[in-house]
């Protein structure tokens, strides 16, 4: 017979595993519960069984076969659904984690292994001093990027320990919070806004003053370049699908690092995931310009993105000697006057990169009177059989729109073709040496794009038309206030590829210690002698040879905003009613199909034009709807379609920003806009 007591029980024996590091204690607990108990109640249960004492409150529940924490300490375990074949671990939500940074240094940190990843990466931004940890994520790296050696040889094995910088015990990384002082803009200026060395307060980030003043350096500062043999084994993309493998291991924003089976002690990459650079401020942004400018050099260096030969000889120049040589020498600069700061600030703000390029003039613009362009141009129309038609016409750019007429007396009456650029691509096509200013517009029609050239005559007629063009693009006309530094960012672009020859530089190579094969992709190394891209490269360097240690990392990255494939991530997909696979390109702005063989675009779709976007979570499906009852819907065959749904929604939510807010994310509205429901 049973007891009444023991019939009207509902307790139930619920076995618990204990992650510690105490030997000779058992790591298994059995407790009896029922299921009103409250998971901070089971907490109290079990360290009271544990018998060890210890700090747990950093201490929670992670259920094994469901991967998730068990975080609302008032839930009771009926309502988490936790019944007597549940396997729980009561392990630490911080853990160690080695992140792999653009600079391709490793630091070792503790990370919140319970935080969604969003605000994981928040903390670590915070941690490493970068602002906007928006515009960042944490990235697994694929195995088809990995490349396979043929012998395995000690050499060619992940970076020694003594490589990885050990951050384990700053504020941070212990759960502590982070000193705000550090990480506000209201503040006394942290970086030299000339060298970009940390300021002396700057130190007091590292809670290890030995070693404070080395990490500073390795984050803020630019690193000597690698080896051409190094560079040679690493991973370079060939064509777009292999280009869509460097997209594929973004994590979830919306979950947690163990709920994504990240292990402790696991290396991940940090990446800028949005190509939005916002609010960038040399005062401020030493790490963080930094670390954009080696994820910009790494891309460049790798063929990431394809570049011409005439551009990665500037990129050359500007590594070769302004960041590499000056980042070296930084230490024993000595800080500059205020007068002087004041000077380079001023000289720094135009080249300020926001989301759009370019700062706003004070300048009061008439609204009324929308500036036109009307020039003699070249227009360039491709034929079959590879022949091309060039004729000269009398060009007028007016608000969006181009149209062309025979000669200018004719521009009264009705031109010979308008074209409407809202919406289309524009591609420069230029060669300064060759005094070639193309400007490629492709223009989305019913059945694809329709391809114009346009051809200038010199430098500063290209400068207003393609400025035009690009914004045109977006949607704006010539009377908005970004228009004018449009056209002084290509116009100072075109004067670093202006380069004229230095004799002594070409006559005596050899004189100058450098390697040039460290300084561009192994394609332009196989293509040209040592000698002969010593001299190429000391020829692109005359006209950057003035520039500071940050004003070269600052046009660094100005240039590689230029090219025509910045900011696009490649998936590989499959459009609904499409019997090939494409290649989907996803911007800041904009979404774009290009035909996988050809590398061709297809079509644009802008963001602007979107009304909205959903995802069948059963077929992995994403729709699209955009203005004019225009539809899209695709699967992703290269990644998981949550990494596209979440690049579109993260788009979208850096498009909110503003410098008139505080530094506090709407971390709501980041999850709302990306975060789905599976």
């Amino acid at each position: 017979m049973v007891s009444s007591n023991e019939y009207g029980s509902h307790t139930w024996d619920l076995l618990l595993t204990v992650d510690h590091q105490h030997e000779g204690v058992d790591k298994e607990f059995p407790l009896q519960v029922t299921g009103d108990l409250h998971v901070g109640g089971l907490m109290l249960k079990l360290v009271e069984k544990i018998k060890i004492a210890q700090d747990w409150s950093d201490y929670a529940f992670w259920w094994e076969q469901k991967k998730c924490w068990l975080l609302k300490t008032h839930w009771t375990l009926d309502k988490c659904g936790v019944q007597a074949d549940a396997k729980l671990i009561f392990t630490t939500q911080h853990k160690m984690l080695r992140l792999r940074l653009p600079n391709m240094k490793t630091v070792r940190l503790k990370v919140s292994f319970s935080s969604m990843v969003f605000k994981a990466v928040s903390d670590i931004c915070k941690m490493l001093n970068i602002r906007r940890p928006e515009e960042l994520s944490l990235l697994k790296q694929s195995e088809g990027t990995l490349k396979k050696k043929k012998k395995k040889d000690k050499n060619s094995k992940e970076p020694a320990t003594e490589d990885i910088l050990n951050l384990c015990n700053s504020p941070v990384s212990s759960g502590l919070p982070a000193n705000s002082g550090l990480y506000s803009k209201t503040m006394t200026p942290i970086y030299d806004p000339v060298s970009g060395s940390p300021a002396s307060s700057t130190m007091t980030w590292f809670s290890d003053g030995s070693t404070a003043e080395q990490s500073c350096s390795i984050l803020a500062l630019s690193q000597s370049p690698c080896s051409p043999e190094m560079l040679a084994e690493m991973y370079q993309p060939r064509t777009l699908a292999d280009k869509a493998k460097l997209n594929a291991g973004w994590l979830d924003s919306s979950r947690s690092l163990m709920e994504q089976d990240v292990q402790e002690e696991e290396q991940l990459l940090l990446r800028f995931k949005y190509y939005t650079f916002f609010d960038l401020n040399p005062k401020y942004d030493a790490v963080r310009i930094n670390q954009i400018y080696e994820q910009a050099r790494w891309a460049i260096l790798l063929e990431e993105i394809d570049c011409t030969e005439e551009e990665m000889l500037i990129f050359a120049a500007l590594q070769a000697y302004h960041v590499s040589k000056l980042s070296l020498s930084s230490e024993t600069q000595d800080s500059t006057c205020e007068s002087e700061v004041d000077e380079v600030e001023a000289a720094l703000s135009n080249l300020e990169v926001t989301l759009e390029g370019g700062n706003k003039s004070n300048i009061l613009e008439d609204i009324t009177d929308i500036p036109k362009l009307a020039d003699n141009l070249k227009l360039v129309r491709p034929k079959k059989l590879a022949l091309k038609a060039i004729k000269t016409y009398w060009f007028v750019f007016r608000d969006t729109s181009i149209s062309y007429f025979k000669n200018k007396e004719s521009a009264q009456g009705e031109p010979i073709e308008k074209l409407n650029l809202k919406g289309c691509e524009v591609v420069p096509d230029v060669n300064v040496a060759a005094k070639k200013f193309g400007i490629k517009l492709l223009i989305p029609v019913a059945d694809g794009m329709n391809e114009v050239y346009l051809r200038c005559d010199n430098e500063d007629q290209y400068a207003r038309w393609m400025a035009a063009c690009v914004l045109a693009s977006k949607g704006r006309t010539m009377a908005d206030s970004s228009y004018q530094p449009e056209v002084q960012k290509i116009l100072s672009f075109l004067q670093m590829k202006n380069w004229t020859m230095c004799s002594q530089a070409a006559s005596e190579p050899e004189n100058v210690d450098m390697k040039p094969e460290c300084f561009v992709s192994p394609r332009y190394t196989k293509k040209f002698k040592s000698k002969q891209l010593t001299a190429r490269i000391l020829e692109a360097h005359q006209n950057v040879s003035q520039m500071s240690l940050v004003e070269a990392k600052l046009r660094f990255i100005q240039a590689w905003q230029s090219l025509p494939e910045f900011g696009l991530s490649y998936y590989v997909v499959r459009f609904k009613g499409s019997k090939k696979d494409d290649v989907l390109g996803v911007s800041y702005n904009r979404l774009i199909r290009i035909d996988m063989a050809t590398g061709d675009p297809i079509t644009t779709w802008r963001f602007s034009n979107m009304k909205q976007w959903n995802v069948n979570w059963e077929i992995r499906q994403v729709a699209i709807e955009f203005d004019q009852n225009v539809s899209i819907a695709f699967t992703c065959l290269s990644a998981d379609c949550k990494i596209i749904h979440e690049y579109i929604g993260g788009y979208i939510f850096l498009s909110t920003r503003s410098k008139d807010h505080n530094e506090t994310l709407d971390e709501e509205l980041f999850h709302k806009l990306t975060g789905g429901q599976e």
